[in-house]
């Protein structure tokens, strides 16, 4: 899964530089860092109000309580404890809405793991962190050690963290072992780019785009009025941020991809990605070069982006097609090395030049 401090697929936003729609309004584009990377946002308002404050403060307390980068932060809490941690209290209004932006990748993240079968597995922490993608100190494999893979997956598996309530309305997060840890760093920059988009409909902003770390929400219609258009990578290690695949219109909706092609180390030969599969232990070896997963919201690009990219390219499509609203554009290599594209049914006319 993805590490918040890395992010594999960058997706370039087609978008005039003036702040002046043709009706007049003011498109306001703002852009700072978070999440270990950057953000980018393109509003139309009327007032011209500059919410950047806000949503920097939206994000700072999104991160309190997902990233794995911050030690005081909710989840590394979590993973720090020794057996369990409150986290929610149904008598309490003020307590229960304390840890919410935990709360939705938690139950998004659940969602995402049973429509996979397992093949996106939050608890993949240890093994993150063991291959050098995590929190933990940056450094590469020399030699994958079995053993150590062996000890590791004991802690990997949905099903060794469980919830406890007690009289008194509380709710314990439960974890088997010590070692069981959580990684939301495959979804949070999704959930993300959803809470700034909430924020700015809040106010009454009817056309935007947020981007996050190349995933990406879009409402309305850009400052030429019209939709939005955006570029898709080619999946290549060498390929510059502005060599693009395809370029499609995004018209009311999120887009996340994800792919190995940039978040990777070569150790004597052996090449390493950053796409761990929970079943094996071990990065992921198949034919996906890229997938950009399509969605009303962008946690659920973002985690079903990642599914795809351990699961394959056939089990991908088929679990994508199966769910309604879901959508997905497939890079993939074949045996002599071209990249050939698929897609399902309903990107049929997404496509520009």
């Amino acid at each position: 899964m993805r590490s918040l401090l890395f992010f594999t697929v960058f997706v370039f936003l087609f978008s005039c530089k003036t702040e002046t729609a043709k009706e007049g309004a003011t498109f306001l584009k703002l852009n700072g860092k978070t999440m270990g990377t950057t953000y980018h946002i393109s509003y139309k308002d009327s007032l011209k109000r500059n919410f950047q404050k806000e949503i920097e403060a939206l994000l700072a307390a999104v991160n309190m309580e997902v990233s794995t980068y911050i030690d005081s932060s909710f989840i590394s809490k979590f993973n720090q404890a020794e057996s369990e941690i409150k986290y929610l209290n149904l008598l309490s209004q003020e307590a229960s809405s304390k840890y919410k932006h935990f709360r939705l990748n938690f139950e998004k993240a659940t969602e995402v793991y049973e429509k996979s079968e397992g093949y996106f597995d939050p608890t993949i922490m240890p093994l993150v962190n063991y291959w050098g993608f995590g929190y933990a100190e940056k450094k590469a494999v020399e030699k994958a050690d079995s053993l150590i893979i062996d000890s590791l997956m004991q802690f990997v598996g949905y099903d060794k963290i469980s919830q406890r309530s007690r009289k008194d309305g509380s709710i314990f997060l439960v974890k088997s072992a010590p070692g069981v840890q959580l990684d939301f760093s495959a979804l949070a920059k999704g959930y993300g780019v959803d809470a700034v988009g909430f924020l700015l409909e809040k106010n009454g902003v009817q056309d935007y785009m947020v981007e996050i770390g190349g995933e990406v929400r879009v409402k309305g219609k850009n400052q030429h009025n019209q939709w939005w258009k955006v570029g898709i990578n080619t999946p290549d290690e060498n390929a510059s941020v502005n060599d693009f695949q395809s370029k499609i219109l995004l018209k009311n909706r999120s887009l996340a991809t994800s792919g190995n092609y940039r978040n990777f180390y070569n150790v004597n030969g052996d090449r390493y990605g950053h796409t761990l599969n929970a079943k094996t232990g071990y990065p992921e070896k198949n034919r996906l070069l890229s997938v950009s997963v399509f969605a009303d919201d962008c946690i659920s690009a973002d985690a079903y982006a990642t599914a795809c990219m351990t699961m394959g390219l056939e089990k991908a499509f088929d679990l994508i097609s199966s769910i309604e609203g879901l959508d997905a554009y497939f890079i993939y290599s074949e045996e002599g090395g071209d990249m050939i594209q698929a897609h399902t049914e309903g990107l049929e006319n997404v496509f520009v030049d």
